[in-house]
């Protein structure tokens, strides 16, 4: 059996975090089973569909490096169209088939009767099923008679008076009680079909083998399980992923931050640091790693690491981890990026050497691309640091002034733009055997004669990266 899977959003925004792990999921699922993932736009919400919308959300699922093999773009003539707006004559050829074994039926009943039925049931302490005359079989022919007249009806699925069972992948056996739902709209007397209807008619068209898809649609499967039922379709296997929930433990929303991708391409994220992350929420490595490639999961992906537990969704470990991978990223790579960013310049012009060495000792401090020219500015450019409580207190060791009063002295007399190892290490040995300076008064009196901090990267490898001409106005500074 080929596994085909498939990734189904609405054109109606951004693409959300968590339709991008779904998308996701189904991607490493293909990729690892040698399956076809399929993207299929469900834009049956005319009123809120936009083909802007749509173009917006392959685009951000390509920044991610997620490729499905068939789509509007990409079709298969067995398949398509992948547009839900497209099958428009599919729904209703299919519905027809449900009327005539009588498993749906045409509804006449208006928005008024319809709640009517409805604050009756409930006043009454039972479910709100439908209870217009419609559904009796004695209407079937009246109402033929006034579609064909061209009267608007909705289309109603008989349900069946049965439970059901799902041995769901993530869930386990999912029980829905007999009752659960009553007769349901398959088609809006607009002709538009409802969610639950063209689903099951494309996944069953479409061939697909598995639905992974969120927690939230665990509820509407009992529907979509009695629709595959009536039309003698084979059910796929289903796996629920679990919800994303904030802090408050709530679905994940616009209150807990940026909820969109689109937003965190803006905010510099790496694409393979949000698919780890991602990637996550709901799953574990066979190996428990924590960081990784999506393409090394091909080999390892299956679902049966799925958590049926909700997942936090926490903004500090993206970043946490988004900063792991900058230190894994190539250094030529990482150069490239860099040099993208507005505030580079001083970093563009130096020698491939420089840039090289530079790369090498900040990326331990950035979580992003965009840090490393802050960083730069501020660890190499910076000529007046702030005067700090513990560099107020190296400064006041009887020792400190007399190692700024050398260094001083030798920063004037270099020539060259850069310093180098060589040369720091001369002075250290200077201060430590000549003016007799040894243990943390040397190595924090050094730093804050040539730094302006108490704390920081290796000496022998920031001297040599940071400017003559800002090294002479960091001591006149602290001298000042």
């Amino acid at each position: 059996m080929t596994v085909r899977v498939r990734f189904a959003p609405s054109p109606t925004g951004y693409l959300h975090i968590g339709g991008a792990r779904t998308a996701l999921y189904n991607y490493l699922y293909a990729k690892a089973v040698g399956g076809t993932f399929i993207l299929r736009i469900e834009d049956t919400d005319l009123e809120r569909s936009q083909a802007e919308y749509e173009r917006l959300q392959i685009d951000d699922l390509k920044w991610l490096g997620i490729h499905h093999d068939e789509g509007p773009d990409k079709p298969n003539p067995k398949y398509a169209p992948y547009r839900q707006s497209e099958r428009s004559e599919i729904y209703q050829k299919y519905a027809q088939v449900l009327i005539e074994k009588g498993l749906a039926y045409y509804d006449f009943c208006t928005e008024e009767e319809l709640e009517a039925m409805k604050a009756k049931a409930e006043a009454e302490g039972r479910d709100p099923h439908y209870e217009g005359k419609w559904k009796e079989p004695q209407f079937a022919a009246e109402a033929l008679e006034r579609v064909k007249k061209g009267e608007k009806a909705a289309i109603r699925f008989r349900a069946y008076k049965k439970s059901y069972t799902l041995n769901d992948k993530v869930k386990g056996h999912v029980t829905y009680p007999e009752g659960m739902v009553g007769d349901f709209v398959i088609v809006r007397s607009n002709g538009l079909p409802v969610y639950n209807y063209c689903c099951v008619i494309d996944d069953m068209l479409m061939e697909i083998t598995h639905v992974i898809r969120g927690e939230d649609h665990l509820n509407n499967t009992v529907r979509q399980l009695m629709i595959y039922e009536a039309l003698g379709a084979k059910l796929p296997e289903f796996a629920h992923v679990s919800l994303l929930i904030g802090h408050d433990r709530q679905k994940l929303s616009k209150r807990h931050g940026a909820t969109s991708v689109n937003l965190y391409r803006n905010e510099h994220y790496l694409p393979e640091a949000m698919c780890n992350y991602l990637c996550l929420l709901g799953w574990s490595h066979p190996d428990e790693k924590d960081i990784f490639d999506k393409t090394d999961l091909f080999k390892v992906f299956s679902l049966d690491r799925f958590s049926a537990h909700a997942a936090m969704y926490d903004i500090e470990k993206l970043k946490w981890v988004n900063g792991e991978h900058v230190k894994k990223m190539a250094i030529p790579d990482l150069i490239s990026l860099i040099e993208q960013e507005p505030e580079s310049e001083f970093f563009k012009k130096q020698t491939p050497e420089w840039k090289n060495s530079c790369v090498e000792l900040l990326k331990k401090y950035a979580q992003f691309v965009t840090d490393f020219p802050k960083l730069v500015n501020e660890l190499i450019l910076k000529e007046k640091p702030e005067m700090t409580e513990p560099l107020k207190e190296i400064m006041s060791w009887e020792t400190t002034p007399k190692i700024v009063a050398f260094i001083s002295a030798e920063v004037e007399k270099a020539k060259s733009e850069f310093l180098t190892e060589a040369e720091l290490n001369g002075w250290m040995e200077h201060v430590k055997k000549e003016m007799g300076v040894k243990g943390k008064p040397l190595f924090q009196g050094v730093r804050a004669a040539l730094t302006g901090h108490d704390h920081g990267p290796d000496l022998k490898f920031l001297i040599p990266l940071t400017p003559v001409t800002v090294l002479k106005k960091r001591v006149e500074h602290l001298k000042g």
